[in-house]
């Protein structure tokens, strides 16, 4: 049902039998290809609308909106153990990096002289972990962090004897027998003597490391995408007020937020950054997670794509452990600027399961969109 808003009648005319839209990406309302949309968030949500007919053309679009709690990651202040550990002691005694591929089905741990690669049958479940196989980097001699690139071909080891970064290819993605060394490093022994972690932009063009020398956190920035001979140092970043043994740092996804893991605390510290992957823009959120409970040496972090999940690798315990790092609450909703509400004021999300209706009118080939809420709490 579309919604025609006839402002010399001074009344709303409804038509039936209109299209029924699409709704592209998060979330876009495409007017060419019908006039009805419905949607219910999968997340936080901003509209967008494309696609409007010509200036002059009078023309209306109907969203029906299903309220939905969504679940938010990286949100240490409601982490909680799992229960779930997976003891790697047959593999080694001391874990140093942990690395999942983005879909959850692999598992990548660094020891100190080398990286085994796991396959877990449930992603992202470490009771379903089964080991695969190793690769020996002999171009390290105390490997304390590790990260992939995003697509799996790439990998990364932090040596804190030399202060390296060191970079190794794999013909076959997320395949470690498939490694080799690509000859190419990176010296960060004038910002960090004792390099203990690191994690990348997600597109490659930023590094990030961390060490207990400098208790801080260093940004660097790659020329060319993935490729640790092309890297710059650009800022740091202190943490040492919270922790002065920082070993670990894993960013979310667009870049706004992080975890730091320290020893001294065995605790977990969340960050906040203003401008995404800007280290400059950083601040302590003033929340944290002691792991103690569980292991009273944490050497390792890992998370799950979305931040939802939390892995810590300890040397006291020799397991994994996992924990979950979210919290739920009503996606939130936000408009297009060029939307103008009726009264003045957007109206509020719809409860949890609770559809609302609205309309919006353009005749100016959607410069402007006249918003009115015209069902409330229709299921």
């Amino acid at each position: 049902m579309t919604v025609l808003i006839d402002y010399t009648k001074g009344f709303f005319e409804t038509t039936e039998g209109d299209g029924v839209g699409t709704v592209t990406g998060n979330a876009t309302l495409d007017l060419s290809t019908g006039s009805v949309f419905s949607h219910t968030p999968t997340a936080n949500t901003t509209f967008a609308f494309s696609n409007p007919p010509a200036s002059g053309t009078a023309s209306s679009a109907t969203l029906k909106l299903t309220g939905a709690n969504v679940e938010s990651g990286f949100d240490l202040s409601n982490a909680s153990y799992d229960s779930v550990s997976y003891s790697y002691g047959s593999q080694g005694t001391g874990v140093e990096g942990i690395v999942f591929k983005p879909d959850g089905t692999k598992m990548f741990l660094l020891n100190t002289f080398d990286v085994d690669e796991y396959t877990l049958s449930t992603a992202w479940d470490l009771s379903t972990v089964s080991y695969d196989s190793t690769y020996d980097p002999s171009e390290v001699s105390n490997a304390l962090g590790l990260q992939f690139s995003y697509d799996g071909t790439k990998f990364y080891i932090a040596d804190s004897t030399n202060d390296d970064i060191y970079q190794y290819n794999m013909t076959t993605a997320w395949d470690i027998s498939t490694a080799s060394y690509a000859n190419k490093s990176l010296d960060v022994s004038l910002q960090e003597q004792v390099v203990q972690g690191l994690d990348f932009k997600t597109d490659g063009t930023k590094l990030f490391i961390i060490g207990t020398n400098s208790d801080q956190v260093r940004e660097y920035n790659l020329s060319t995408a993935w490729d640790i001979s092309t890297a710059s140092y650009s800022q740091g970043f202190s943490v040492s007020s919270q922790d002065t043994g920082p070993i670990a740092i894993r960013f979310n996804s667009d870049g706004t937020k992080f975890f730091i893991l320290g020893y001294s605390n065995d605790t977990v510290y969340q960050y906040s950054l203003s401008t995404a992957w800007d280290i400059s823009t950083a601040s302590y959120d003033s929340v944290s997670f002691s792991v103690a409970s569980e292991e009273t040496f944490p050497r390792a972090l890992g998370v799950k794509s979305d931040g939802t999940k939390m892995y810590i690798a300890g040397a006291v315990g020799h397991s994994i452990y996992q924990y979950t790092t979210s919290s739920s609450a009503l996606a939130t909703i936000t408009y297009p600027s060029s939307v103008v509400w009726s009264g003045g004021t957007t109206p509020t999300a719809p409860a949890n399961g609770e559809t609302d209706v609205y309309t919006f009118y353009t005749d100016d080939g959607g410069t402007t969109y006249y918003g009115f809420q015209v069902g409330d709490a229709l299921a």
